[in-house]
């Protein structure tokens, strides 16, 4: 079997035995670990042989069973081995990358990163939890905790450390509290509207009345409306990278096409009447200067004429717009607090600071859209596919609360079957198989103008 202890300190005399002082002799470890193909050798002090015995059979065992693991590869601190292994790694959309980035650095490393990577054990992780409870919100706790979970399954698959503490069964890792998205009745949708600018005010006509995204509204062309169809094509949004605007695929990287009401055409044809779209040229998915040729096509910069633009004609950003006129418009019909003033270190005097408000964002138009689509009993994979989801499921889990009851359809459904059937008719082996079998049916999807919004499309949840 490879693999030998060599004693540095002495050597074999004349006799065969090792009592020869050698020229390394009390000077640095004794006993060397070597001869293990793969494996690194490794030194131990005196009066540790048979440590180093016992490091020898079971590196020979697990290098047999290719399951070694060297220990000294853990020593690298969390810090370090995000820097140099997992982030060069990690490839993607750039937006999501920042993101990522943000994350990893202000709530994991700041916590784990001078520890080295064998010593983060679970009760570790119990306590950076504990820490993260006070700082960031349940749902973006679970964001975090996948994060380091990922940071640490790669560890383990660069063999530095044997296991990863974010899979042991004795630590609960975080959950996203049940949340329901939540519809605005009519009267919400149209306060909030009239507190808008009127250039802007288009902007919610297109999030209640065809579900678009923020970022989709505001990347929204003219030669994206097709009035004699009478749908919208979903085809870019606009989002920052870098503090940098471009042009990108919707969500998911899926164009798609949502029926317009006639009412939604008139409200869109009134607005480009008065506040003609203006070109926009911006840089396509990432603004970041091109290092390759293929780089330099992919991200060349497109002109579309936009819906809606700021005063200057450039593009809205989402943010700005979301704190100097989203916000306001909240405020204006008390759906939130008026904002506080805070002092300023330098430039003017006061900022206005208004309070969080994740749960009233653009996103509510959205969800309204949904309520009054499915209230209406349109069918739900039609409803998945105007939203732009990946399949109905996910539209069923985050809306089909909105779906009317359906206890009293589903009584009459039943008292139905059993009184179609004759109460004599009774199953044997010997009857015949079409007696026996489930008859099927389908229920009628209606289909209902999203625009206006009709009074049924109360508050949800």
């Amino acid at each position: 079997m490879p693999g030998y202890i060599e004693d540095r300190w002495y050597k074999k005399g004349p006799d065969g035995k090792r009592n020869v002082p050698t020229e390394r002799h009390g000077q640095g470890k004794r006993y060397k670990v070597a001869g293990i193909p793969g494996v690194r050798a490794r030194s131990f002090p005196d009066k540790q042989k048979s440590a180093a015995e016992r490091w020898l059979a079971t590196a020979q065992a697990e290098n047999d069973k290719g399951e070694f693991v060297d220990p000294r590869d853990g020593n690298m601190l969390l810090r370090d081995y995000i820097d140099k292994h997992w982030w060069p790694g990690r490839t993607g959309d750039p937006a999501t990358l920042e993101t990522v980035s943000r994350r990893v650095r202000n709530q994991i490393i700041p916590y784990l990163g001078s520890q080295p990577l064998r010593q983060i054990k679970v009760a570790t992780l119990r306590v950076w939890l504990k820490d993260l409870e006070g700082v960031i919100a349940p749902g973006t706790a679970v964001t975090v905790w996948q994060y380091l979970n990922n940071i640490l399954d790669c560890a383990v698959d660069d063999e530095r450390i044997r296991k990863n503490p974010c899979r042991a069964k004795t630590i609960k890792a975080p959950v996203k509290p049940p949340t329901q998205a939540r519809a605005w009745t009519r009267e919400c949708v149209s306060a909030v509207q009239a507190a808008l600018p009127p250039h802007y005010q288009i902007l919610v006509d297109l999030g209640v009345g065809a579900g678009l995204r923020q970022g989709e509204v505001l990347g929204l062309a003219d030669g994206d409306i097709d009035f004699a169809a009478e749908v919208i094509h979903v085809r870019r949004q606009i989002r920052c990278v870098s503090g940098k605007l471009a042009f990108s695929l919707p969500k998911g990287r899926k164009t798609r096409t949502v029926p317009m009401s006639p009412s939604l055409a008139v409200r869109i044809r009134e607005h480009l009447g008065s506040h003609p779209a203006k070109a926009v040229t911006l840089p396509w998915t990432d603004p970041r200067p091109a290092q390759t040729k293929r780089e330099a096509t992919e991200r060349a910069p497109q002109t579309h004429r936009l819906l809606v633009t700021n005063r200057n004609g450039s593009a809205v950003r989402a943010n700005v717009w979301n704190q100097h006129h989203w916000k306001p418009a909240l405020a204006a019909v008390s759906l939130i607090p008026e904002p506080t003033k805070v002092k300023r270190k330098t430039g003017p005097r006061y900022r206005l600071v208004y309070p969080a408000a994740h749960e009233l964002g653009f996103h509510c138009l959205r969800h309204t859209f949904a309520s009054v689509l499915l209230d209406s009993r349109e069918n739900p994979v039609a409803v998945s596919k105007w939203l732009g989801h990946a399949d109905a499921a996910i539209t069923l889990r985050v809306y089909g609360h909105f779906l009317p009851e359906a206890d009293g359809r589903g009584r009459q459904a039943m008292e139905a079957w059993f009184t179609s059937v004759p109460n004599s008719l009774s199953i044997s082996p010997d009857t015949p198989q079409e007696l026996v079998s489930v008859p099927g049916g389908s229920v009628g999807a209606g289909s209902a103008s999203v625009f206006p919004l009709s009074s049924t499309s109360g508050t949800a949840g």
